[in-house]
């Protein structure tokens, strides 16, 4: 649609979790130190929570890519299970067949595929998306799965991803000795007012096929409140502000252009209402007025400057003009006469001695329009 317009190779803000266009925030490049140092310790359970669109799945494309070839993921995005589902699901995703098995044999099955594994020196791992929605039975028949294990480690890595009410279901006396499993366990926040700028230009300048578009700070401040830092309401913001920017034939993307795409959203039911659409375009043009007042000072006191450079320009053309003339006009004394030339008359016009050559001199190097008693 707009990605022509703006010469993007792609839509830089597309809701889909794609690894090439993670920013490295504080927050998620430590939530991949904590995943990866789970990983290599053989930690058992890791968990990681944060808000809906913190970007969770993003950070875990990310891990994923890394791992080697040594490494056989399993993972599971469907969790409205019951224990036995649950079980079932973890064995078709690994490869195996639990149809018409009994749940004792299923486990027995199960076991031996991870000693397997282990022995051909691969790592096992399970990751678990949207946790939350699990039963307290499920995620205890996970941590029953966690016992199987070496003398010197696990056979199956666990990884549980959620909201944040996953700690809280965590927290049940229930699981307590769940809780006790977990080495690992890491919360993202929402970004900040700095990081929300750097995010989204980040995005604008990996899909760039030339000198890339840029949100200015104004814009990237209004988005931050409006999202409150949660990166998938910033993709829908930005994506949203591209769509209108294009339809308009809008180049740059300023305060105004956002308060109309915030106004939409929120008419549409796209974004929950906010601030009042009166209240928001108003702090948008109040944003742009002081812009302009800041550009128009700096415009003035800019000329003030030109034309001051310019006027001592023209006072130092006509010093040197006058001392030239100075020296061409003076006579000179005969040689070894040691006679002065006669003093000039005083004009009854004129009190005080006429200014010397020397004092104007002086007086247009120090600036001065009028000559003081002293210099002449």
């Amino acid at each position: 649609m707009y990605e022509r317009f703006y010469e993007l190779r792609e839509r830089p803000f597309a809701l889909s979790p794609d690894p090439d266009y993670l920013y490295p925030s504080r927050v998620h490049r430590e939530a991949l130190d904590y995943l990866r140092y789970g990983l290599e310790s053989h930690a058992g359970f890791v968990v990681i929570t944060g808000e809906i669109g913190s970007g969770k799945t993003t950070l875990l494309q990310t891990l994923l890519r890394g791992l080697d070839s040594q490494t056989t993921v399993g993972r599971i995005v469907n969790t409205m299970l019951e224990p036995r589902e649950l079980l079932e699901t973890i064995m078709i995703d690994f490869g195996l067949d639990p149809s018409g098995k009994s749940k004792p044999i299923m486990l027995r099955d199960l076991a031996q595929y991870l000693v397997d594994q282990r022995l051909a020196g691969r790592l096992i791992l399970l990751v678990i998306d949207e946790a939350q929605n699990l039963s307290l039975a499920a995620l205890e028949e996970l941590r029953m799965l966690s016992n199987l294990e070496t003398e010197k480690s696990k056979l199956l890595e666990i990884v549980l991803v959620g909201q944040p009410n996953l700690r809280d279901k965590l927290a049940a006396p229930e699981l307590e000795q769940l809780r006790q499993r977990i080495t690992v366990s890491y919360h993202l926040t929402p970004l900040d007012a700095d990081e929300t700028a750097n995010y989204i230009n980040h995005r604008l300048r990996r899909a760039s096929m030339g000198a890339p578009l840029e949100f200015p700070r104004d814009v990237t401040g209004i988005i931050h409140t409006r999202s409150r830092g949660v990166p998938r309401i910033i993709n829908v913001i930005c994506d949203a502000t591209l769509v209108f920017g294009y339809a308009e034939e809008r180049r740059q993307i300023d305060a105004g252009l956002m308060a109309d795409v915030l106004v939409e959203l929120e008419a549409t039911g796209v974004l929950p209402q906010g601030e009042p659409a009166s209240a928001l375009q108003a702090s948008a043009r109040a944003m742009m007025d002081e812009s302009r007042a800041r550009a128009t000072a700096l415009d003035l006191r800019e000329q003030a400057i030109s034309q001051r450079e310019r006027e001592l320009a023209e006072q130092r053309r006509v010093l040197a003009e006058e001392y030239r003339l100075l020296r061409t006009q003076r006579p000179a004394a005969p040689a070894g006469s040691g006679a002065r030339p006669a003093p000039r008359a005083a004009t009854p016009f004129a009190p005080v001695r006429p200014e010397t050559a020397w004092g104007r001199i002086k007086r247009l190097m120090l600036g001065q329009t009028r000559p003081t008693v002293e210099e002449n």
